[in-house]
């Protein structure tokens, strides 16, 4: 398959401090993807990364189609660790991959954080490209350069900056995702809208039928594009793409990983609102709508742990300054703020008042 036989192929293209990266979205786009090696240069060996559950539905034949290895991890957040990084460098060595070698993360956020952490670290850094699979990986993980692991303390707390080569979004997986990968991208989406553009923010358009979702896709995509761009290294206005995820980091950790990061970005946009009119920030009306439309999604809008939990879990959030937490907070749509003066109190109360 050549470029040109991509129905509708689109372009966008990054730029980073490191060097500018495309990405490109369109239907049968993972099919050409020895052509986008050949066409950024990447001629060393090349090496898929994906996980257990992926690997016969893409990660066989995407080897075939290149000719090349495939190492498959086990699937799920409790293996992103550095020992399962310490695998792939062992598999790499093994390999034979070096310094013009390239490898390829077929999979999810998790799957995108640990290979391009590897990628990242291995022979002090080998070209690395993003093909997502996961609609949550296409709209936010996969873009950006953020790549790392959990330590048993908190989540990403060891990483790096590497940027892809490129990256491959094709919507043609889409229809494959189970309901519940399907709910956690679509909630980083939300936020995407929360942050920036309110007409995202309608809930018939997560609707698995939607034939126009694709434009939903770009729309997502170009937001974060947007941030990356202004603010490579997370140093200032970036930081405000971390709305609920301080919420959605702790529910993660005290739940042991088996609630999704999706599932817990959901709850946490909506704790983020109503902490958001607590403090005074914005009407009653916005957590009532964000409220509204996550639970009209199918993303959780409560929890069970105990409030003081989630919070102790916060004091390992990457995110804070000292033993000062950073929320990022709304005074409405497409208004967000960054506070690291909100009372520990507010933080308790809001989580009681969600807890079911």
């Amino acid at each position: 398959m050549t470029l040109s036989e991509i129905p509708a192929p689109e372009r966008i293209d990054v730029q980073a401090p490191e060097g500018n990266y495309a990405i490109y979205i369109g239907a049968k786009a993972l099919k050409a993807l020895d052509v986008l090696l050949r066409l950024h240069g990447l001629g060393g060996k090349a090496v898929i990364v994906t996980n257990q559950t992926l690997a016969p539905l893409y990660g066989e034949p995407l080897a075939e189609l290149l000719g090349t290895a495939l190492i498959v991890v086990p699937d799920g957040e409790q293996h992103k660790t550095l020992e399962t990084v310490r695998r792939l460098y062992d598999e790499l060595l093994a390999l034979g991959v070096d310094r013009h070698g390239v490898v390829i993360a077929l999979g999810g956020g998790v799957i995108g954080d640990l290979a391009g952490f590897a990628a990242a670290t291995y022979l002090r850094g080998i070209a690395f490209v993003q093909a997502p699979t996961s609609l949550l990986a296409m709209v936010d993980a996969s873009i950006g350069g953020k790549v790392g692991v959990d330590l048993p303390q908190g989540k990403n707390l060891v990483g790096a900056f590497k940027q892809p080569v490129f990256v491959v979004v094709d919507p043609t997986l889409l229809p494959t995702l189970p309901d519940s990968e399907w709910i956690c991208g679509a909630a980083e989406i939300i936020k995407a809208g929360l942050l920036r553009d309110e007409s995202l923010l309608d809930a018939d358009l997560y609707r698995r039928d939607n034939k126009a979702f694709t434009d939903v896709l770009r729309r997502a995509i170009q937001i974060k594009v947007d941030y990356v761009q202004r603010d490579p290294y997370e140093q200032d206005i970036r930081a405000e793409l971390n709305l609920g995820h301080t919420f959605a980091h702790a529910v993660e950790r005290v739940s042991g990983y088996t609630w999704r990061h999706g599932e817990a970005v959901g709850f946490g946009l909506v704790a983020s609102a109503r902490l958001s009119h607590a403090v005074g920030l914005c009407a009653a009306s916005l957590p009532e709508r964000v409220e509204a439309l996550v639970g009209a999604v199918g993303l959780p809008t409560r929890c069970s742990f105990e409030p003081s939990a989630v919070r102790d879990a916060m004091r390992t959030d990457k995110k804070r300054h000292g033993e000062i937490m950073r929320f990022v907070l709304l005074r409405d749509v497409a208004q967000p703020e960054i506070r690291d003066d909100v009372p520990a109190q507010a933080v308790l109360d809001v989580l009681e008042s969600l807890r079911s």
